[in-house]
């Protein structure tokens, strides 16, 4: 199968990986300058690359879209691959919250084959890829695109309304609100936060969902008994959580208190790649 990877930052330089290991053609475009150095820098391999989307989609079976998160951006990319691909390929984009709907005016001519395909960085580790259907996205697509990522050893995820930042964005962004109004409080710092989170919660979130993992945590009697005995707390929780506003000040402390903990970046992502690598192998 050809797959076209439109756009080569870190999401599409990611997907590009993880379609070659599963035996895929891939054929990149990318308009920076440089791009197709720094891609191949970061596969250590040569690959397929052409400056034109035009000619990167014109052959290619699936198309995954990774263009700048603004819709009018996102409208002239897909007038171009909407005109040069197949009709019946689907094109995936990677947008973390615009909808698809939105998304599929910029294709004025195949809309139906437009959809959310949102993947969690890095896309060739970690396994979801969020498949969000717009009002115009035809039955085929959304069958062709999930199991072309489960083909690709991804869990696709079919999402059943349109939001922005689909599903689980939303969730993290709720964790991010209460972290960012405990750090402007002076109640944690962000090193604080990222342990309470990596030394606590995020082990069972590895395993099991926030929801079932609270199922287990009430005994014999499961979620039932949490809900009945524990949720005058946890509504009073909800009551206290924090409302930050994203001022310069609380954005230079995050900026400077991450900046210290993540002094070495690389270090970083080969320690994160290590762990997912180490948690999907115990999963299975």
């Amino acid at each position: 199968m050809r797959v076209a990877v439109v756009g080569t930052g870190v999401i599409g330089t990611s997907w590009a990986r993880l379609f070659l290991e599963h035996g895929h053609d891939v054929v990149a475009t990318d308009p920076a300058p440089g791009a197709r150095e720094r891609l191949e820098d970061a596969l250590g391999r040569s690959v397929a690359f052409t400056d034109d989307p035009a000619e990167a989609v014109a052959g290619a079976d699936v198309v995954q879209e990774n263009g700048p998160e603004r819709l009018e951006v996102k409208h002239q990319l897909l007038a171009v691959l909407d005109a040069a691909a197949r009709p019946d390929v689907v094109i995936a984009s990677s947008s973390s919250m615009l909808r698809p709907t939105d998304l599929a005016r910029g294709a004025p001519h195949h809309p139906e084959r437009v959809l959310v395909g949102h993947p969690f960085n890095p896309p060739h580790l970690v396994p979801l890829v969020e498949v969000v259907p717009g009002e115009a996205t035809s039955e085929a697509a959304v069958d062709a695109a999930m199991a072309f990522y489960a083909g690709v050893g991804r869990t696709p995820l079919r999402l059943r309304a349109e939001l922005p930042g689909h599903l689980a964005n939303r969730l993290q962004a709720a964790l991010w609100r209460e972290a960012y109004s405990l750090v402007e409080r002076g109640v944690a710092t962000v090193a604080d936060v990222d342990t309470a989170i990596t030394e606590g919660p995020g082990l069972r979130w590895a395993a099991l969902g926030p929801i079932t993992g609270q199922h287990l945590s009430g005994g014999a009697g499961g979620l039932a008994h949490v809900l009945e005995h524990l949720h005058p707390g946890t509504e009073a929780l909800w009551a206290d959580l924090g409302s930050p506003t994203m001022t310069p000040e609380l954005a230079a402390r995050l900026v400077d208190q991450v900046t210290e903990v993540a002094a070495d970046p690389d270090d970083l992502v080969a320690r994160r790649d290590a762990v997912i690598r180490a948690a999907l192998e115990a999963r299975t």
